[in-house]
């Protein structure tokens, strides 16, 4: 499962977040910093994913 959510991470990251932990303070952190860039997005929601 955590296969899916990574390749959700790569291609829309918010959505990998989204997954994970739902509507929180993580998911509206991984919105902003997908806004300000995209890699910055991918890092964060990779991380949240393998942290877990």
């Amino acid at each position: 499962m955590d296969l899916i959510r990574i390749i959700f991470a790569v291609i829309l990251p918010p959505l990998g977040v989204l997954l994970e932990v739902g509507i929180s303070r993580q998911f509206l952190l991984n919105i902003l910093l997908t806004l300000l860039g995209y890699i910055p997005g991918i890092v964060h929601a990779v991380y949240i994913i393998a942290r877990r």
